[in-house]
Order: structure tokens, then sequence, then C-alpha cells
């Protein structure tokens, strides 16, 4: 998760407490440092997780998205999500390109949800 938050008040840490709850495995990324995030430890770049990344989701704004989705891309990301509220023409355009599977303006969290009351 580029740009997981420490701060419990950020939406972004509660998706990512979420997806925890739920059994995911999520790696916190903020390219500023931290230690950790809900207990995982973080890391500055996508490159340094060393086993495959199915998705990266993004809580950046716009402006950052395009370097983002060039490094999910060298990282071998299977998709790129960005969270909702952001939109990136060019980083649609760079996932795409690579053949990464790419969602825009929406959350992990509200769909995830969704979709698990539909299989119930």
């Amino acid at each position: 998760m580029v740009g997981a938050s420490p701060n419990h008040a950020r939406p972004s840490n509660r998706v990512m407490r979420y997806l925890l709850e739920q059994g995911y495995d999520v790696i916190p990324v903020r390219p500023e440092g931290c230690d950790t995030v809900l207990g995982v430890r973080c890391v500055r770049t996508l490159a340094e997780i060393a086993r495959p990344i199915d998705l990266v989701d993004v809580f950046r704004r716009p402006e950052f998205t395009p370097d983002v989705a060039r490094e999910a891309v060298a990282a071998g990301a299977g998709a790129l999500w960005l969270q909702l509220g952001i939109v990136s023409r060019e980083s649609r355009r760079i996932a795409e390109e690579a053949g990464l599977d790419y969602v825009e303006d929406a959350c992990t969290a509200v769909v995830h949800r969704h979709a698990s009351h539909e299989t119930t």
C-alpha cells in the first residue's frame, strides 16, 4: 500500500487495517519513510519488496501516481489501484501498456465489502 499512514485517522490506515483483518498481506510503502504501520515494517519503494506483488494500492495525490505506476511495472505487479478520488490518465496508460489490471477512483475496502456481501 503506497502512502500507508501510521496516523489512525487517515483513510489509508483504516483501509490497511480492514485489509489486514480480512487476511491480506499488506506492506506499507512510504517514500518519506517510517518504522511500522499497524505493526508491519515499512519500506520506501516497491523495489524493496522481495516477493511477488499482486496489487499496488495507492493513497497518493494524482501527480505522484505516474511514478508509482512505473515502480509497479518494474516490480512486476499484477494490478495498480488508485484509491477513491484519485484519477490519472498517465498512470492508466502506463499500467495498461504494461498489461497491469487498473482501477482508479475506488476504495479497495468498499469494493471488497460489496463483493463479499454478493457472494454470501
